[in-house]
């Protein structure tokens, strides 16, 4: 006898009416008046990162426990008061632990088969996270490193060029390196700095902390700096009209959906990057088109931006950016690069921290620069966290100097956008460890495991805006932020 679900329950009551039918009940959400929010998130119909089918949902209320309880966003807003507007931070994870998959990403894989139609050059570049996960869309056991056949499925589904955004995380390493060292020298910006690759943190902090701003890294995101070198630089060197480039970020976040629509990231007037299209789109994409993804021989990524640090590929990973970071800094700072055991900062590795108000969210450690430099580090998983850390800066009792910051558990490989299990839970411990481990297996393995060191960044300043942290870079790959606190309505 096949076990009952808690989904097969709940609908079993809708249906012998103990429930009342969800279609009538939710029937306001699609007119944007939202009447069932005491079991569900609002979830607006022009929401860039997710979309919602509420004939598929069972009332389970697991996206409104996730939105409180990790992210600090629901119950944190009051629709009466902001003029009937949900704050979401599109992070997602409402669609990862939704029971009824009534929470789906907002598809963008047919955007790019009609600009490929169109004649437009596709480029898609792949995040960390997604060369350790996509295998498991197609019955591989979590971690399964994966980057050749993903390589090998994108040209069989049309893409001119396939490049790794770890260039684009290599970009934001020495920027945001090179930031902290003048913060630390010569107190340009306040201290700590926060981390700013992770677009659903960045909104969270520009809707509920608008004062901390400035403690924000202005360094622009890695998919960021990945679209503004293909159509600057890859596009130059390629000798491609960048008007006619479409480029796709492979990802394991919805909220970068929302984030390369920032009008602030715009190229030369062009969006940077022009698609997103997360791991668990792309599998539903790989069957739709028929391609058999368990025969493909894996393919390697195109010359120029396929060229990344194993730093780069860390910035998948909780404390893996506050890692890379630290690497370059050192460098900087001391003028050589780290010792080999620095290569391995153990401190900020995994998902159990050493301090926390919860169980394995912060974990923090201090660095020497010198006998005089002392960097004190905190890395934070889950915004809720986040918002602890931030009111504790307020009342001036914060003591760190660099904080990394990343939305969801385990940072990257932790994404919405990323493959589920089959039942509850849907994203195991297990599952983020596996991921982890695999990233940092890579790391080890690259050759050049610093972002300074990388032949290509070197190249690529040379050529566009001359030193790291020089006013040219800070006009070109740097960025600034705007309160969203009148979201709130108050």
């Amino acid at each position: 006898m096949s076990q009952v679900t808690r989904r097969d329950w709940l609908r079993m009551l809708v249906a012998a009416g103990v429930l009342p039918a969800v279609p009538q009940v939710l029937r306001a959400a699609a007119q944007e008046t939202y009447t069932c929010t005491d079991v569900r998130v609002p979830i607006s119909s022009k929401n860039p990162a997710i979309i919602f089918d509420e004939a598929k949902c069972i009332y389970c209320g697991a996206c409104k426990r996730v939105c409180h309880r990790t992210m600090s966003v629901e119950g944190y807003f009051d629709l009466k008061k902001n003029g009937n507007k949900p704050i979401c931070i599109h992070c997602g994870q409402c669609s990862t632990v939704c029971e009824g998959e009534a929470i789906l990403m907002r598809p963008e894989w047919q955007a790019v088969k009609a600009a490929k139609a169109a004649g437009k050059t596709i480029v898609v570049s792949l995040s960390p996270a997604v060369r350790v996960s996509v295998s498991e869309a197609f019955g591989k056991p979590a971690g399964a490193f994966c980057e050749g056949e993903v390589i090998a499925a994108l040209r069989a589904l049309g893409a001119d060029y396939v490049l790794d955004t770890c260039f684009g995380a290599d970009l934001t390493i020495v920027e945001e390196a090179k930031e902290l060292i003048e913060r630390l020298k010569n107190r340009t910006a306040p201290l700590p700095q926060f981390t700013s690759c992770c677009p659903a943190w960045v909104e969270f902090c520009e809707t509920y902390f608008p004062n901390e701003l400035p403690h924000l890294s202005t360094a622009k995101s890695p998919i960021a700096l990945q679209g503004e070198a293909i159509k600057t630089f890859f596009a130059k060197q390629k000798g491609i009209d960048p008007k006619n480039i479409f480029n796709v970020a492979l990802t394991p976040c919805p909220a970068k959906k929302f984030e390369i629509r920032r009008p602030e990231f715009e190229v030369d007037g062009m969006r940077g990057m022009d698609a997103v299209v997360t791991v668990r789109e792309l599998a539903e994409w790989i069957v739709a088109e028929g391609v058999d993804y368990q025969s493909l021989q894996p393919s390697a990524y195109d010359s120029l931006l396929g060229t990344a640090s194993g730093a780069g590929i860390i910035f998948g990973n909780t404390g893996g950016v506050a890692e890379a970071i630290l690497r370059s800094a050192y460098a900087f700072y001391t003028g050589e690069n780290p010792p080999e055991d620095f290569l391995q900062f153990a401190p900020v590795r995994g998902l159990l921290g050493t301090e926390s108000p919860r169980p394995g969210a912060l974990k923090r450690a201090r660095v020497a620069f010198s006998g005089t430099c002392v960097v004190e580090v905190l890395v934070v998983q889950g915004c809720a966290n986040a918002r602890t850390v931030l009111e504790q800066l307020r009342k001036g009792d914060l003591k760190a100097d660099l904080i990394e910051v990343m939305a969801c558990e385990g940072g990257c490989i932790g994404g919405a956008g990323l493959p589920r299990a089959q039942t509850v839970p849907y994203l195991t411990r297990a599952m983020r460890n596996a991921r982890i481990d695999a990233l940092y297996a890579c790391d080890a393995d690259k050759k050049v495991r610093l972002a300074h060191e990388n032949p290509v960044v070197k190249q690529f300043y040379a050529e566009t805006v001359g030193e790291i942290g020089s006013p040219a870079a800070k006009a070109r790959l740097h960025t600034s932020y705007l309160s969203r606190a009148a979201d709130l309505g108050e």
